[in-house]
């Protein structure tokens, strides 16, 4: 399962790639305490769809800043389905550290698409019944 980093402002993000058949399981967390504080899913012709989940304190995480902006980005070489989970906490954050976040996404989707195209997925295809055909 390959792993990719970047670091800014202080502290790391990481993505955690596995690769489920055609499609993609990316785990993104970071900073003080990693965390699931989103669900975002898409496929390559599908809008991302996102679950936001409640924190300790019952407000909701903002961690789907994270995992929609690397939705789009790797959007276009998708081959099936795709679910990313982000958690970063920063204790006491600054807003030079929240600045950063963009920059750090978008470098943890490029290190993600360059491993995709240099480890093209290959998996069987499905086999279906026909509409005429049914389980004997």
């Amino acid at each position: 399962m390959p792993t990719f980093t970047t670091t800014q402002a202080g502290y790391q993000m990481t993505a955690s790639l596995q690769v489920v058949g055609f499609d993609l399981l990316i785990v993104v967390t970071g900073g003080d305490n990693p965390h699931i504080g989103d669900v975002t899913t898409l496929t390559k012709t599908t809008a991302p769809q996102t679950v936001k989940f409640p924190s300790h304190d019952g407000r909701f995480h903002k961690d789907n800043f994270i995992s929609e902006r690397l939705a789009k980005q790797l959007q276009p070489v998708l081959v099936g389905s795709c679910t990313i989970t982000a958690g970063i906490h920063v204790n006491q954050i600054s807003k030079a550290q929240i600045a950063a976040a963009a920059p750090m996404t978008t470098a943890l989707g490029e290190q993600i698409i360059a491993w995709l195209t240099a480890h093209p997925i290959q998996a069987a295809q499905p086999e279906y019944y026909r509409n005429d055909e049914r389980p004997k």
